[in-house]
């Protein structure tokens, strides 16, 4: 142990993978900042504007009559009590952290610049394929009302293109670009039509719980009389089914990305998350208990079940709101899926990961319109092009790798907080910088720094170090950061084991069970060992004070950290080789770009205390 200066990476250094940002710090090419116009109205409309898309309108028929019965409303519950862990996690750090980015910056703040990228480019195939299949569904739910597709007037009617045996949709690109003009006027302004749209959405789905509740008392609720009981495929399939629905409330993480747009967000970024959580949940619950009650589980219509069980208690004009509702749904969803994306694209441009265009804020509506625009063209050209429901899974993905990032922040930030900050190299000739450093401590350093001894090379009155040094306890501090992060990275490893060899059917039984034993002690042990040590200190000065404090930790991180690699695992040998592709392209482009030009390529890591009492760091340098 002892002190040491610390200075820039090294060429050829792997460091750079792990550099992090400091909290909140502006940089030189963010101005002007983002409009701080959003309520917690604001909020909910974007949060349950995202999340209840017309998914809802098809995913009860299908799920009921392959996995849950007439227990759909418990498998909607139980997904939503798991999408919940992920919510408390990000309603923490968006308070700490509220700048834009969502779960980007709160993996740059606390796992370092590679994951973070690897991160963002996720989030940014997320996305884009997800509004092109939002917006690719619009046309066949709008054919409904029109009494078939071959109604549609011509320019809202896919058109097959012969010799290259492709079906466009151009009323889908019209839709994303009118979107994503909208986008461009204002923050307030898109949200307060998103709210309206919404609200439309909403009314549609009060109409089925309560004339469907007033047909289902009236009839006897025919659906629940059945001789196979409440749980025709058992207690596997109704949770198989929370798993299939689990997608239907990852709407929240749109809601995160306006952070910095927020007026109070330690306030209304946590109520906001967790009221549009709750709305969607009760609403999906309402839904699922009136239509699995209408008509058996079995003779639900997978494509129309809504609209199909009115259809046989003689209310066919009933199908007229619900494909309203749906198309109000579709459009409410595009603009929560167009939304967040120019800005991950902004703060990775803020951070010199991508080219400073995708930073530049408009002087007059205050938001990345540059950035917006790009968005907006790249998801209509594949709306219109591509048939992109069989890259559904590729979006889940990136949804499952950010929720499992957040979660392992929060561990990071209660346990192993970063206590170092980044200053620019230009500041080493006007002060030295003394740290002391922990044996292995190299997460949130540039470089592996010569541990001296304190006696010899340094009088004990140096200006930067406190009067109260004592060896013993930077030894035991050093210890214990790496236990902790060691521990992280091992609970890691056994959620992995675990949910793999739980999911592989294909090993021998005894094999999946020594696994599963290998993958369970790593869990429990390292769920024991964070659950006996305390806190660290330092997490309450970490980031914005005041805001939403995460319960249950560790539990509630470690239980999040399990669903997400169950559901991850699960997704398919395809959908991973096809996001593989993308996250090998981003890490060749982050080699030959982002990593060059990161804003902190140069910097010099100062511990946080240090720079409190000796030095005020300039706030134009920022992480």
């Amino acid at each position: 142990m002892g002190v040491s200066v610390d200075s820039p990476s090294q060429k050829g250094s792997w460091r750079f993978f792990t550099r992090r940002k400091q909290v909140d710090s502006p940089r030189k090419n963010t101005k002007p900042i983002l409009a701080k116009e959003l309520t917690i109205y604001h909020l909910i409309a974007i949060g349950v504007g995202s999340t209840i898309g017309a998914g809802v309108y098809v995913l009860v028929g299908t799920v009921a009559r392959e996995h849950s019965g007439p227990a759909l409303a418990i498998s909607f519950l139980i997904a939503g009590l798991a999408a919940g862990l992920s919510a408390f996690c990000y309603a923490e750090l968006a308070c700490r952290c509220p700048s834009a980015g969502s779960a980007y910056h709160y993996s740059y703040i606390c796992l370092g610049e590679g994951v973070a990228w690897l991160i963002g480019w996720a989030l940014i195939l997320e996305y884009t394929i997800g509004t092109a299949a939002v917006a690719r569904g619009v046309t066949p739910n709008l054919a409904s009302i029109f009494g078939g597709l071959d109604n549609l007037p011509f320019f809202m009617s896919r058109q097959h293109i012969p010799g290259i045996d492709i079906i466009v949709d151009p009323f889908a690109a019209i839709l994303v670009l009118l979107v994503t003009g909208l986008l461009c006027l204002g923050i307030k302004e898109s949200t307060v039509v998103q709210g309206i749209v919404t609200s439309v959405n909403v009314c549609a789905l009060l109409f089925v719980v309560i004339a469907g509740g007033y047909i289902g008392f009236k009839s006897g609720w025919a659906g629940y009389e059945l001789p196979t009981g409440y749980f025709p495929f058992g207690v596997d399939g109704m949770l198989a089914g929370s798993a299939t629905v689990f997608f239907a409330y990852v709407g929240f993480d749109a809601v995160a990305s306006t952070a910095e747009e927020v007026r109070n967000p330690q306030r209304d970024l946590p109520l906001g998350i967790g009221a549009s959580l709750f709305l969607c949940c009760g609403i999906y619950m309402l839904v699922s208990i009136v239509v699995v009650g209408l008509v058996p589980y079995y003779a639900i219509d997978p494509d129309t079940p809504i609209s199909s069980a009115f259809a046989v208690h003689g209310m066919q004009w009933a199908a007229y709101i619900i494909n309203a509702g749906a198309c109000t749904a579709l459009i409410s969803a595009l603009m929560g899926g167009i939304l967040p994306q120019p800005r991950i694209l902004m703060a990775m441009a803020r951070d010199g990961l991508l080219p400073p265009f995708f930073c530049d804020i408009n002087k007059h509506t205050l938001v990345p319109v540059k950035s917006t625009i790009i968005t907006g063209v790249a998801a209509a050209v594949l709306a219109f092009s591509m048939e992109v429901s069989e890259l559904a899974g590729m979006v889940s993905v990136g949804t499952l790798l950010a929720f499992t990032m957040v979660a392992i922040s929060v561990l990071i930030l209660r346990y192993i907080p970063p206590n170092k900050i980044p200053v620019p190299p230009s500041l080493r000739s006007s002060i030295v910088v003394i740290e002391v450093v922990n044996e292995d401590e190299h997460v949130s350093t540039s470089e592996d720094t010569k541990p001296l001894d304190v006696t010899r090379d340094f009088p004990i009155d140096h200006p930067l170090i406190s009067n109260h040094l004592v060896i013993g306890n930077y030894v035991n501090e050093g210890n214990r950061r790496r236990l902790v992060r060691r521990t992280i990275a091992l609970i890691c490893l056994g959620a992995f084991v675990l949910t793999f060899a739980a999911s592989c059917l294909t090993f021998l039984s005894y094999v999946r069970f020594a696994l599963c034993g290998v993958g369970g002690i790593l869990l429990v042990s390292g769920f024991v060992f964070l659950s006996c040590i305390d806190q660290d200190e330092a997490r309450h000065d970490f980031g914005h004070s005041g805001g939403f404090i995460c319960p249950f930790v560790p539990l509630l991180p470690i239980a999040c950290i399990l669903i997400n690699f169950y559901l991850l695992i699960n997704l398919g040998l395809e959908t991973w080789l096809r996001v593989s592709i993308w996250l090998v392209t981003g890490l060749v482009l982050y080699a030959f770009y982002g990593r060059t030009h990161s804003s902190l390529k140069d910097a010099i890591y100062v511990p946080a205390s240090q720079v409190d009492q000796t030095y005020q760091t300039p706030r134009n340098y920022l992480a």
